[in-house]
């Protein structure tokens, strides 16, 4: 077997109107479908939701889900915030930079543009307080080539260590910044 694509993925929103209107708004993102439901399809347990589902282009699909029976939505505390989000793919630097400047005018605050040498990006929260990143590849064939190249060791290594592998400690030298 092999994965064509994601299918979609489903996150929870403390309002599907809501959440259906920011996306479309601020991220131009299509809403596709809603499917409301009275019992899970899964489980067949009472408990109604809303599913939403936005197009993230290319097939990919964004979705979340509204339970106005279940507790209110909290996070994963033990998780730093920066660490669980998702992230879109835009076409260039200057795509962030408007997009920036218009999410700031509209009072939405952006972390960056922030450079990854292989992309640059832009970090900023949904209303549900899901953290979106939208990032522009900027690297060189030469750099996708040397850290394809080297991703098995360093994976190995982490197991092992637990600590940073510096195989591509490159990409934080002053010469490969933009």
């Amino acid at each position: 077997m092999k994965i064509e694509r994601i299918h979609h993925v489903a996150y929870r929103c403390k309002d599907a109107k809501a959440t259906v209107d920011w996306y479309v708004k601020h991220l131009n993102m299509d809403f596709v479908l809603a499917i409301a439901e009275d019992q899970v399809p899964s489980t067949k347990a009472p408990d109604p939701y809303m599913h939403v589902f936005l197009d993230a282009g290319q097939g990919n699909v964004l979705a979340f889900f509204e339970l106005p029976n279940a507790p209110a939505m909290g996070r994963d505390e033990a998780t730093p915030e920066w660490v669980q989000h998702i992230a879109f793919k835009v076409d260039s630097v200057a795509t962030l930079e408007a997009t920036k400047a218009r999410l700031e005018a509209a009072g939405i605050a952006v972390v960056g543009v922030t450079d990854h040498t292989i992309f640059k990006s832009i970090y900023f929260f949904d209303p549900n307080g899901h953290r979106v990143e939208l990032a522009a590849d900027v690297g060189t064939p030469d750099m996708y080539a040397r850290l394809d190249a080297c991703k098995w060791e360093m994976l190995e290594e982490w197991s092992r260590t637990r600590r940073a592998p510096k195989h591509a400690a490159w990409m934080h030298e002053q010469e490969f910044k933009a």
